[in-house]
């Protein structure tokens, strides 16, 4: 018997915003709940830019998680509109799913983004990650400034390891709790309801964030080009077509395309294998992956570009 054919009648479903600054691990704690991986992630902030809504169905409730653009003080109209983005979203979901870095102090972002919640009635949920890089020693004195940093709130504060998974399996229980009654929303077996094209560039472009120097991945955008499925010429009744994939990498600078490229080519060799070895996990199939950079000054503040690329206004 499927799980939608065991749903009870107090099933709930509903959407929960991840909110938090840049790098905190709002997509690696998706990927955890997911339990595999429909978000990039690097070491980079500011990873995130689009509006990610992953999946997670259990035998009592669906839950869509919202993963969004950490929250911070925009340079360009790219930063402008994934903050606004961000903020956005709060206002369109069933609980807000905050995350800290627990591995650090809290600052005047943290602060910023307590008071943003405080003013909106919805339920908050508070989750300090990277806890595995707190000291046990440091633990207890650790929770209690931030329990003090939150002026005494109501919300709840757990503490987890999205990276490990330490801590991360009660949460998808908790945030059940403030799901209204309703039938699944997607179907169980999807763990995202993102555009395949979407993924695909977001999976090269996370490969050009782990490979590349500071200056070049906030300058970063790719578009996907070409899609098309090759028939194998393989006889055998299992094989599986390639997939041919033809992708260009935005950049704002001549001397970002040289990065890019790499001597003889080198650089953008490795991102493309690296990309076509997450890309072939992702479709369950061999792909062939061309890849072209071209630079387009100044792109992150044009209105028009990026509405191209994907980053519409909200």
């Amino acid at each position: 018997m499927s799980l939608k054919e065991q749903i009870p009648k107090d099933y709930r479903s509903g959407f929960v915003a991840l909110i938090g600054r840049p790098n905190v691990g709002k997509s690696t704690l998706v990927n955890q709940l997911v339990g595999e991986k429909v978000a990039i992630t690097s070491p980079v902030a500011q990873t995130t830019r689009i509006r990610l809504r992953a999946i997670v169905t259990t035998s009592k409730a669906q839950l869509i998680m919202v993963d969004t653009p950490g929250i911070h003080k925009p340079h360009h109209l790219l930063g402008e509109r994934l903050v606004k983005s961000a903020r956005s979203t709060i206002g369109e979901v069933d609980v807000v799913l905050l995350l800290l870095d627990g591995s650090q102090l809290p600052g005047k972002g943290d602060n910023y983004i307590i008071n943003l919640l405080k003013q909106q009635k919805l339920p908050v949920v508070v989750v300090l990650n990277k806890w595995d890089l707190v000291g046990n020693e440091q633990s207890q004195k650790r929770e209690k400034l931030y329990r003090d940093f939150l002026r005494q709130s109501s919300w709840p504060v757990f503490r987890c390891s999205a990276l490990k998974g330490d801590g991360c399996l009660d949460l998808p229980k908790v945030l059940t709790e403030y799901l209204p009654l309703g039938p699944q929303l997607y179907p169980p077996e999807l763990r995202s309801d993102q555009p395949e094209k979407i993924l695909l560039a977001e999976l090269i472009r996370e490969q050009v964030l782990l490979h590349t120097r500071e200056e070049v991945p906030h300058s970063v955008a790719v578009s996907i080009d070409r899609v098309e499925e090759i028939p194998s010429k393989k006889k055998k009744p299992n094989s599986k077509n390639h997939t041919a994939l033809l992708a260009t990498i935005l950049v704002e600078r001549k001397s970002q395309k040289g990065i890019l490229i790499g001597k003889a080519g080198s650089m953008l060799k490795t991102i493309g294998k690296e990309a076509r070895f997450q890309i072939q996990a992702l479709i369950d199939g061999p792909v062939y992956l061309e890849l072209f950079v071209k630079v387009v000054p100044d792109w992150r503040s044009k209105p028009a570009r990026l509405a191209e690329l994907g980053y519409e206004e909200n």
